[in-house]
């Protein structure tokens, strides 16, 4: 019995809102198996799953406050490490590398919640009956995330050139008196950010 309950324990993961969720690790860990032998790492990925996901969770969760964006993300670590399996020479190193794209894995949840923070209280602004459907709300936020995105790969004065054009309308002559540019890079500027918008429209931004 007290190997029993020790086993279903381990597959409780606590939510927000106190109730329990039961995962089958057992059958993670089958999963696992069967995705990571196409990469022949299969043992390293399961054995780094078994000795981090533990800490790397508890990591997530003291940091976000939150049990089930914890348990998100953890998984979501692990299942970038099956789309792109690495090697590491130490218990430190993995953790290192773990930390690092759970660290990027918050800085992207706070971001996404922010937009749609913002998102929301445009919304209030707004008479009920043109509110939106959830679809739309969430293709919107998925759009301004990926603008967001796009205008971070420009240079600053490359990003302001977009936002002065495209949001606040100005003619180039004035955007270029501005950033203390000729007119000429200005159109260059614009140029860029038009070739990320068509990468993002085609699904091919990195």
């Amino acid at each position: 019995m007290a190997g029993r309950a020790s086993v279903q324990k381990c597959c409780k993961t606590p939510v927000c809102n106190g109730q329990l969720i039961t995962i089958p690790i057992c059958f993670l860990l089958v999963f696992l198996r069967i995705i990571v032998s196409t990469y022949g790492h299969t043992a390293s990925i399961e054995h780094l799953y078994i000795d981090h996901h533990p800490w790397l969770q508890g990591w997530l969760r003291r940091r976000l406050g939150c049990a089930a964006d914890a348990a998100d993300l953890a998984q979501d670590a692990f299942m970038r490490l099956l789309a792109a399996p690495r090697q590491f020479n130490s218990p430190p190193e993995a953790r290192g590398y773990l930390r690092t794209m759970a660290n990027g894995l918050c800085i992207d949840l706070w971001r996404r919640r922010e937009v749609e923070q913002a998102w929301l209280q445009t919304l209030a602004c707004r008479p009920e009956a043109l509110e939106p459907s959830p679809e739309h709300r969430a293709l919107v936020v998925e759009t301004l995330l990926e603008i967001g995105d796009m205008l971070g790969r420009l240079s600053q004065k490359a990003a302001s050139a977009f936002i002065m054009a495209q949001v606040d309308g100005l003619p180039y002559r004035e955007i270029a008196g501005q950033l203390g540019v000729s007119e000429r890079m200005v159109k260059k500027y614009i140029a860029q950010a038009m070739l990320q918008c068509a990468l993002i429209e085609a699904g091919l931004a990195s």
